[in-house]
């Protein structure tokens, strides 16, 4: 009679592990197709999102950057003010002294005047390497601001 008893549970734990024995086995062949379709819609998704931003993110050189701040009208009108104060034995000049990189994608101008024996600087300036912003060194609160606050500024 024990041995009727045995049996039945003897055989459904069998069973049971037998059916848990196939669904492991069968799980990693699953995971792979799944894996495999996933990883095509993600190469779809990719590839058109780098469409999308090669068509919309344009970059700009140093030499851009530089351009943009010397042709502002506040770069200008400094540089002809010492100029004319000087009697045009100091000019004004500007260099680009720091470059993009991932963690801060601007270019850096200093614009100073160049005196004989040494040279002031007057303004620095960051430039975004879309061109799309331009900000100057606040140095009393030593921060960037935009030319908007800037000239505000400056009319005070």
């Amino acid at each position: 009679m024990t041995k009727l008893i045995w049996f039945p549970v003897v055989a459904s734990a069998v069973l049971i592990g037998y059916a848990d024995h196939l669904a492991i086995s069968q799980r990693p062949k699953n995971y792979m197709q799944m894996s495999l379709k996933s990883s095509e819609k993600v190469a779809e998704l990719d590839e058109a999102t780098a469409i999308k931003l090669s068509q919309t993110t344009k970059k700009i050189d140093a030499k851009a950057a530089f351009d943009l701040v010397w042709q502002l009208p506040l770069v200008q009108r400094k540089a002809r003010e010492i100029k004319q104060l000087s009697q045009g034995t100091i000019q004004v000049s500007a260099i680009v002294y720091d470059y993009p990189t991932p963690d801060d994608p601007y270019y850096k101008v200093r614009v100073f005047d160049g005196e004989p024996e040494h040279d002031t600087t007057i303004y620095w300036f960051r430039v975004l390497n879309t061109g799309d912003v331009i900000e100057v060194l606040d140095v009393i609160d030593n921060k960037y601001i935009s030319l908007r606050e800037w000239r505000e500024q400056l009319k005070r």
